[in-house]
């Protein structure tokens, strides 16, 4: 064989090399990217960014607890993974059973979290690419209460809370905001980082109290009862009235002389009890006036007492509705 023809052999081998070498390269690197464990990740965490929570629970492999599903697509979904920052995805880690273990570090709220993904390998494609997919499991379950209410807000989202109670299918990472905040009652907002599948999140617990709207509406049907009271009594020139306050002297009153007034109106607490609102008991003050003669003496003087009174109430709250019944004892 000549010389040259030596020369052109050795080129076409060189090349031949170099192209395998470039294609063992090239393989390499599409398993370490777009073919590596750390892209159904990226796929998954793209999904739950925009709320598509049928392509996460595809991608995730999981499968859905007995609960509801309120926050498992949509606006709930985009809130629960908008709060998630500084995300940085940590090379694979091979465990004892093949599968590769993903780390993920990332902010919520300012506060530094880590969850790791479980992934397992596939297949190939075109017979050299790596094929990954989640290892399948449950989704995890936020348990969320609220104290004499059967709705509240979950991020964003009304829910239903039969009982007072609801259990919530979620994805993670994510956070979880519940509130209420309605005319007559609200509970201060309350959140759930859920950081894994196998780390239960911390249960969402509202305590509702009385808004000061309910208040001001139980205290203004209290006003008009004890004034409406006051009133009667002195129309009917009664020392002892069919009210919470009254009166009891051995003197003679004069006729058309009884007045009462109410000096300090009873300050309204309403608070849960037994499945219930109730009415805290109503503690208040009325001034008495009239004019008086001792039965013994005949002296004529002026009657000005202050009287403290107390009673209680039951309260109906419906729909568009309030209603305080006094509820007096004699």
């Amino acid at each position: 064989m000549s010389q040259a023809l030596v020369k052109i052999a050795a080129g076409w081998l060189l090349g031949l090399m170099l192209a395998v070498a470039a294609a063992v390269v090239a393989v390499n690197l599409v398993n370490d990217s777009v073919a590596s464990p750390q892209q159904p990740v990226r796929e998954y965490l793209d999904a739950l960014h925009k709320g598509d929570g049928g392509r996460a629970l595809g991608l995730l492999r999981a499968s859905v607890p007995e609960s509801s599903a309120a926050m498992l697509d949509g606006s709930a979904l985009q809130t629960a993974a908008a709060r998630i920052s500084n995300v940085k995805l940590g090379k694979e880690e091979v465990q004892a059973d093949g599968r590769v273990k993903v780390p993920m570090d990332y902010t919520i709220d300012g506060s530094r979290l880590h969850t790791d993904f479980l992934l397992e390998k596939t297949g190939t494609e075109w017979l050299f690419f790596d094929t990954w997919a989640f290892v399948p499991a449950p989704l995890p379950v936020l348990d969320a209460t609220v104290v004499n209410s059967s709705e509240a807000t979950l991020n964003g989202v009304p829910v239903n809370m039969p009982n007072g109670r609801n259990s919530f299918a979620v994805f993670y990472p994510g956070e979880y905001e519940a509130s209420l905040n309605d005319e007559y009652f609200s509970a201060p907002p309350t959140k759930a980082t859920v950081s894994g599948r196998d780390v239960p999140p911390a249960p969402l617990n509202l305590l509702t109290q009385a808004t000061d709207g309910l208040k001001e509406a139980v205290s203004g049907k209290v006003k008009e009862f004890l004034d409406t009271c006051a009133a009667g009594a002195v129309e009917q020139q009664r020392l002892q009235p069919d009210c919470p306050f009254y009166h009891a002297t051995n003197n003679r009153v004069t006729p058309g002389t009884i007045k009462w007034e109410i000096t300090e109106y009873p300050k309204v607490s309403i608070e849960p009890f037994g499945g219930q609102w109730v009415v805290s008991p109503l503690d208040g003050k009325a001034r008495v006036t009239a004019q008086q003669e001792d039965l013994f003496t005949g002296q004529i003087s002026e009657l000005n007492v202050v009287q403290d009174f107390s009673f209680t109430t039951r309260l109906d709250i419906g729909a568009d509705t309030i209603t305080v019944t006094p509820i007096l004892t004699y």
